[in-house]
Parts: structure tokens; C-alpha cells; sequence
């Protein structure tokens, strides 16, 4: 399978559905990540376009891990809508990506960038197969089906499903701290250790399911996306 996972800002993939990807990587698949905001206002000193910069170099060493493919950074930080732009933008992306089974945020996730990720893919996912709507790649063949990552916390997120990354989450935990300057501004301004955080909720996730350790997802239940088998390892 070829799956597309795509965050809003360069870490978001690696904390809520890094562990996953790697199952996908074990036993074959291809991988690309993508993310839309270049995360160029998450820091106390270091200005946007510098910031920008680091985080593009962090997203890149955080995908070598698994031998992924990565592209993004098309928005500045609160600055992604759902316009026809921005809507082709990421038309082209997945039509670059071809991908069976496309990975992104829940729709009601915790803030802007987030929220407007997962509706913006969910848009241009459809958009992408249809021949007339032009962009710089060729129109994919069918809809791909969409599930949900996690939510911030799993605040007001019901999962359909769960992927056990017990014997994975040291290599989660290698590709998330290659995002170091989103390690050192967490700390800074929401007051949580980025580490801790995420075992915290692998491991209530976990329980909820029967192992160590877990993802939770929610598959996107509508018509055209439906697929009468489980599309996760």
C-alpha cells in the first residue's frame, strides 16, 4: 500500500501516528509524509523564516528514520484556508502521493491548523480524481479512503479503531525527538515534557485496548470511502 500521512505542523505526524507508519514500513508499504504549516511561530526567540528553516531540516531526519518521503511547509503557522488555492495546492500533493489510505487530523482537533488540515485533505482527496480539476499531476483513480489520528490529548475523539505499537515506540519516541525545537517550546509554553506526553496517551490508549502501548484512530465513514476490510496493521 502506498499511505499519505499529512499534519499540520512538521511533529504532528510523529506524535500521533509515527508508530503506525512504522508498522506500515515493517511489512512493506511505502510512506510519505507530508505536513502544510512550515511551524515557523512555535518558539520564544528564534523568528519565522530561521525557524522555518530548522523545522524543515528536523521533519526531514524525523522521515529518514523509516525511509520515508516527505514534503510540506506550503502555510506560515495560522495561516492556512480553505480557499481554491491552497485547496489545489494539496490536490497536487496527494495526487503526488497516489496514496491507498490517506492519514490526517480529526476535524474537530484542538486548534485552527489542525482542524483546517483535516477539512482542506478531505476536499482536495475528492477533488484530486476528477480529470477536469487541473493541477500539476495526473488525477488519481478512485477516493481514498481517510482516518482520523488521534486529537491533542484525546479530548472529545471516539476511536473505531487501534494499532499496537508496543514493540515500536522507541522508534516513535527516536522520531519525535528530532523535532527538538518544538521539544524545547512545549516545555516553555504549555508545560509538558513532549516525550512523557505522548507515552502518557500510548499508554492509556493501550489500556483501553489490551496492550502496552497504542495509537487510536477513527475511520471516515462515508460514502465512496468505505472499504470492506481493515486498512490499518
Amino acid at each position: 500500500m502506498r499511505i499519505l500521512a499529512v499534519g499540520a505542523h512538521p511533529d504532528d505526524i510523529e506524535l500521533l501516528c509515527a508508530g503506525t507508519l512504522v508498522k506500515f514500513k515493517k511489512r512493506g508499504d511505502e510512506i510519505f509524509m507530508a505536513y502544510l504549516c512550515n511551524g515557523d511561530k512555535g518558539h520564544y526567540e528564534i523568528k519565522p523564516p530561521e525557524l522555518a528553516r530548522i523545522r524543515e531540516e528536523e521533519a526531514k531526519k524525523s522521515a529518514k528514520i523509516i525511509g520515508a518521503k516527505i514534503k510540506g511547509g506550503f502555510f506560515g503557522d495560522f495561516e492556512i484556508y480553505d480557499t481554491p488555492d491552497t485547496r489545489k495546492k494539496v490536490a497536487d500533493l496527494i495526487r503526488l502521493a497516489r496514496p491507498d489510505l490517506i492519514i490526517t487530523h480529526h476535524p474537530d482537533d484542538y486548534m485552527v491548523d489542525h482542524s483546517m488540515t483535516s477539512r482542506i485533505v478531505i476536499s482536495a482527496s475528492f477533488a484530486a480524481t476528477t480529470p477536469n480539476y487541473v493541477t500539476q499531476h495526473e488525477f488519481i483513480p478512485s477516493i481514498p479512503p481517510i482516518i482520523f489520528m488521534d486529537t491533542l490529548a484525546g479530548v472529545r475523539f471516539s476511536p473505531t479503531d487501534y494499532v499496537d505499537i508496543s514493540d515500536v515506540i522507541e522508534i516513535k519516541e527516536k522520531m519525535l525527538l528530532c523535532h527538538q525545537s518544538q521539544y524545547k517550546w512545549l516545555k516553555e509554553h504549555d508545560n509538558i515534557d513532549y516525550v512523557e506526553f505522548m507515552k502518557n496517551i500510548a499508554s492509556f490508549r493501550g489500556r483501553q485496548c489490551g496492550v502496552k502501548y497504542a495509537e487510536a484512530f477513527q475511520v471516515y465513514q462515508v460514502w465512496g470511502r468505505i472499504r470492506p476490510e481493515r486498512l490499518l496493521p
